[in-house]
Formats: structure tokens, C-alpha cells, sequence
């Protein structure tokens, strides 16, 4: 799986401008509404905010994976934003977030969200990541950082028992 599959360029904010959790969902959502593949904004705004009620997506070190399985998208998509200020977020370690990823999946999509999840988490536990991240002053270097860690991500070859690679 791959992260640009999800996530578009244009749902990429390096400015985040929001102080509080609401603000933050709705900021990213907003974004994902003007590119048209929200379904219906308030639904989707309430399923996040209900899943955020189960317990903070502020995972730590900076980061936050606001996500919800929403009537208010086709497909699975994502919004990307950066605050420079940071803001609470109720995050595990208690500290700011600067980080937001969010990911939307349809309703019967579990499998789908497990796996998106899994690969934004692969992707922002990586120090190295998060900082070229938070240095970027672009939506281009946000991609381009994406495009390198995925480079790194290969997927297994698969032979047949008893076949070698040649």
C-alpha cells in the first residue's frame, strides 16, 4: 500500500492555522471537501470527533492519525497537516502535535483502514521522516519525503518452492 494512493497533493497543509482538536478535524476535512470526495462534511466531522471520544489518535512523538470508517466517503483518502505552533491534542504522551494525518475510509472498509494505518504509522515513526517533514516549506517536499520512504519499502518476491530467482 502506498501512501500517495490516498493521499492527494492538494490535501496538504504545512500551515495548519487551528488551536484545538475540532479545529484541526475540521481544517483537514475542509480541505478534503473542496476536492469534492466528501460525501457529506458533517457526517464525517461527527464520526471523527465520536472516534476521537474513544481515545486520543495523538499517538505521540508530535504525531496525530485522526480516522474514522464514515457514510461521508466513497474510498479510502487522507489530509495531511502541519502546525508549527503545535496543538493539544490529548496525545498518549502529553505532549503537542505538529503532525496530523488524517484517513477516512468507508464504512465497511475495517481491513482497509487497518492497513492505512499501519503504513502512516510505519511512515511517521521514523525520526528521520518526521523531521524532513517538519523542515519542509512545500507540498513538493512533503511528497518528495514520501516518494523516498516508500522507495525503501519493497515488496517481497515470491517464488514457487524448489525455483530460485533465475
Amino acid at each position: 500500500m502506498r501512501i500517495l494512493d490516498f493521499l492527494d497533493k492538494d490535501c496538504i497543509e504545512l500551515d495548519v492555522k487551528s488551536k484545538t482538536k475540532k479545529e484541526v478535524i475540521e481544517e483537514l476535512v475542509e480541505m478534503l471537501v473542496k476536492k469534492g470526495v466528501i460525501l457529506d462534511r458533517k457526517t464525517t466531522i461527527d464520526s471523527l470527533m465520536e472516534r476521537e471520544e474513544l481515545g486520543s489518535t495523538g499517538v505521540g512523538q508530535g504525531i496525530a492519525i485522526p480516522h474514522s470508517k464514515t457514510k461521508g466517503v466513497k474510498e479510502l483518502i487522507a489530509a495531511f497537516g502541519v502546525s508549527k505552533a503545535g496543538v493539544d491534542f490529548d496525545a498518549l504522551d502529553g505532549e503537542q502535535v505538529n503532525i496530523f494525518f488524517l484517513l477516512l475510509a468507508p464504512e465497511g472498509a475495517a481491513g482497509l483502514m487497518l492497513k492505512a494505518l499501519a503504513r502512516v504509522s510505519n511512515f511517521l515513526k521514523n525520526k528521520y521522516y518526521r523531521r524532513k517533514i517538519l523542515a519542509a516549506t512545500d507540498k513538493a517536499a512533503v511528497i518528495q519525503t514520501i516518494e523516498e520512504e516508500e522507495k525503501t519499502k519493497q515488496e517481497p518476491l515470491l517464488f514457487c518452492p524448489g525455483e530460485g530467482p533465475g
